[in-house]
Order: structure tokens, then C-alpha cells, then sequence
């Protein structure tokens, strides 16, 4: 789920590229050069080198020009981070080197962020070795992207209101947020809302969907794609199957354990890695009689 939660957010930014100026300009107050449309940019920042550099999303706003292509103004490289990567110190400059040289426009990376936690470790000052050179990522986090509780403001871009509902659906307003969503969506095509509706369920983790459930109003779950509905359900029995597989597997744990059977870290982490309820059954009743963990593994295996 972790790289469906992922791909929601780094979705929406190519769905509509503006929504990056959104932020930079409403929430960290960056003012941008003067710019005719925005648009998606190749994400390979690969260098001349064996390692591949791949930004989540590069979004380039050109200004147009008579008798000559759209000269590049701004480049924003969005990434959206889940949780603190150290390596990310390394990439993150060489992303807007690599992209300045590229376009030979100003850069600017963009982190979003829906953990408040994740946030402050992003924003966290990289310093470049270089005396006063020093990249203090833009970061939009859960203080950065508006509450956005209300159907009419929602509907007035969409975009930002999906934004809202992931960076806020594990708070108090996040009910309020999401039935104000999907409310706006009602007025879509209802493929195009259906995709925003699936965005939101994808980018955010199963405990706090199933919270919210509990509060949305029948219209506003009802209209919820197919393919969401599907995975919700699916979600849900997986979530049981697994529950019950790691009770199983902490029974044979246990046996093992109370007939003084040393259980090595490899064959554990094996045993509560299975999700196989019929091969932790056969282990289970194994367990009262195998002679050493290894063995219980090989007889059954």
C-alpha cells in the first residue's frame, strides 16, 4: 500500500501541473516569474554516471515567444516524501543541478509531505560543503496545505482539495474534508471524479480510511469508484487473513517455545512472514511433536 499511497500524490501533480504554483504562491509565499502554462517535464535527471536519478514529478512553466519555442521560466522538481530517506541530502541537489543545466532556467524543489513529522525532517537545512551555500527545501506539509471543509471552495480547485483531504484525513476535520470533497466531485464527469476518489482511498493508509468510513455520509461513499469499492473490500479481508495468520504464527512460536525448542531469528522471521493459513495449520500441529525448529520448516516445506 505504501507505494499506492505514493503514486496518489505524484498522480495529482500530473493531472494538473498548476497545482504546484498553487502551493508555492498561496502556502509558501514564493513569487513566481510571469508564465504562459505549465507543464510536465521528462523526471530522468540522470547524469553522466551509472547511477539513475529520478525525481517524482518536473514541472516547467514557459512563457511563450513569437517565432521561437516556449522559453522555460521555472522548473519545479516535486517529490513526495513519506518518511525520512537520508540519501535523499545527496540526490535532492544534483536534482536541481542536473535540471538548471538541462533547461538553463532557476530551479526550485518542492517536498510534499502529509506527515507533519516527515515535513520538519524535509525542510531541515542541506548544507553543500561550498561556504554560504546552503538548499533549504520548500516543503508542503500538513501546516502548508489549507483545511479545506467547505463543498463550494473544494469544487473552486479540486485539486487542492484532494491535497487536503490526504494531508488531513487523520484529524478531527478530516470527516468534514472529505464529505466537502466529495461533495465537489458530484458536479464532475463521473470518471474524472471517480479517479480523485480513488487518489484519496489510494493515498491514504487502510486504519485511517476505515476511521473515516465510519463517518462519511451514504452519498458521499456511494460515490466511490468500482475500482475503489473493490480494494476497500479487498483491504479489509486482507486485513483479517493477515491478522489471523500472525495469530498463527505466534501460537507456533509459543509451542516451540514451551517445549524448550530454540528458535533461530532466520526460521521465525519465516514463520511470521507466511501468510499460507493452511502451511501455519500444518506447522501449528507440527509443533507439538517436531524435534527442532529446522526440521518443523523442512517437513512441511
Amino acid at each position: 500500500m505504501a507505494l499506492a499511497e505514493h503514486e496518489a500524490l505524484v498522480r495529482l501533480f500530473c493531472e494538473r501541473p498548476d497545482l504546484a504554483a498553487d502551493l508555492l504562491t498561496r502556502s509558501l509565499r514564493v513569487q513566481l516569474p510571469d508564465y504562459d502554462y505549465a507543464g510536465l517535464e521528462s523526471a530522468d535527471l540522470t547524469q553522466v554516471t551509472p547511477t539513475e536519478r529520478r525525481a517524482d514529478s518536473v514541472i516547467v512553466f514557459r512563457r511563450k515567444r513569437p517565432e521561437a519555442d516556449p522559453q522555460p521560466v521555472l522548473a519545479v522538481i516535486v517529490e513526495v516524501q513519506r518518511g525520512p530517506d537520508p540519501g535523499k541530502i545527496w540526490s535532492w541537489p544534483m536534482y536541481l543541478v542536473s535540471l538548471r543545466t538541462r533547461l538553463e532556467c532557476p530551479v526550485i524543489l518542492l517536498v510534499v509531505c502529509p506527515e507533519a513529522s516527515v515535513a520538519r525532517w524535509c525542510a531541515r537545512p542541506i548544507e553543500l560543503g561550498h561556504p554560504g551555500l546552503v538548499l533549504k527545501p520548500l516543503v508542503a506539509g500538513p501546516n502548508e496545505v489549507p483545511v479545506i471543509t467547505d463543498p463550494g471552495q473544494a469544487a473552486e480547485d479540486i485539486e487542492l482539495a484532494v491535497l487536503s483531504a490526504i494531508h488531513h484525513a487523520a484529524t478531527p476535520e478530516g470527516p468534514d474534508i472529505l464529505n466537502a470533497l466529495f461533495a465537489a466531485l458530484h458536479n464532475l464527469d463521473r470518471d474524472l471524479g471517480g479517479m480523485y476518489a480513488d487518489m484519496v482511498r489510494a493515498a491514504l493508509p487502510r486504519e485511517v480510511w476505515d476511521h473515516l468510513e465510519e463517518h462519511l455520509k451514504t452519498e458521499t461513499y456511494e460515490y466511490l469508484s468500482d475500482w475503489a469499492r473493490e480494494n476497500i473490500a479487498r483491504g479489509k479481508a486482507e486485513g483479517k487473513a493477515e491478522g489471523k495468520a500472525e495469530g498463527q504464527a505466534e501460537a507456533i512460536l509459543t509451542v516451540l517455545s514451551a517445549r524448550g525448542i530454540e528458535v533461530s531469528e532466520d526460521v521465525s522471521e519465516k514463520i511470521r512472514k507466511c501468510h499460507d493459513l493452511d502451511r501455519l495449520a500444518a506447522w501449528l500441529r507440527a509443533a507439538a511433536t517436531v524435534g527442532s525448529s529446522d526440521a518443523l520448516l523442512d517437513d512441511i516445506s
